[in-house]
């Protein structure tokens, strides 16, 4: 991975949208931990925002002031990402995976797995849904477990508690139709996560996979869930 791409994507895949209070069972100093990151996310965001779009192929001009936008945003987000470490290890369940991301993002692919599996795991079996799907790219083991079977059956519960931190950023929603651009991440609601549960409910369930297919496209039409049951046919 290039430093370019490594510096893009560290910053764009975690920015987030102000959360209010969290779930209840978040211990209240990670939640304040949590908080104090949002306004230099929201800066640095801010910054991010007028970066052209076209940095690889820009003007040298344009890519000179590219760059210079997204030093400024990494200097934003450095301490954000200490208020973020400490909020996960305290074990506020978004922060953790707001730091998976970003290890998913920055680290070479054979190091994901050490740096960021363990806070998407953690992060799932608290009922936070997002995190199952860089699971399913990046922790293949933990899919085999009945451990993840169990969070992914969970999580519908849990959602409720976590309302206030949707919409979440994802490398790729597979529901949706329409594919990411360029670096950016994609953001969905809590009802896209809740699809998005039920179709790899549905990938791993082989005796109820076009039920659980079925509650994917009740809720938004799922793409992929759409596709393999008309493979299936």
């Amino acid at each position: 991975m290039s430093v370019f791409r490594c510096r893009y994507a560290l910053l764009a895949c975690v920015l987030p949208q102000v959360c209010l209070a969290g779930a209840a069972s978040i211990d209240p100093r990670a939640e304040s931990l949590y908080q104090q990151a949002v306004p230099y996310l929201q800066q640095a965001n801010s910054k991010l925002e007028v970066v052209p779009a076209d940095m690889p192929t820009a003007s040298a001009e344009d890519k000179q002031q590219g760059m210079l936008l997204i030093d400024q945003a990494g200097a934003l987000m450095r301490p954000a990402m200490g208020l973020l470490e400490q909020a996960a290890a305290l074990q506020h369940p978004v922060a953790e995976y707001r730091l998976a991301l970003i290890y998913v993002m920055l680290y070479p692919s054979e190091e994901v797995k050490a740096k960021a599996c363990p806070l998407l795991e953690h992060s799932l079996t608290q009922g936070f849904a997002p995190a199952a799907l860089e699971i399913s790219s990046w922790c293949l083991p933990f899919t085999d477990t009945p451990q993840y079977q169990a969070a992914l059956h969970a999580v519908e519960d849990a959602m409720p508690s976590y309302a206030q931190y949707f919409p979440q950023p994802v490398v790729r929603l597979e529901c949706r139709r329409e594919q990411p651009q360029g670096l950016a991440m994609q953001w969905g609601s809590s009802r896209d996560y809740q699809a998005e549960i039920y179709r790899l409910l549905g990938d791993s369930n082989r005796a109820q996979r076009q039920a659980f297919y079925q509650k994917a496209l009740d809720i938004n039409d799922c793409y992929k869930a759409k596709r393999r049951m008309a493979i299936a046919q």
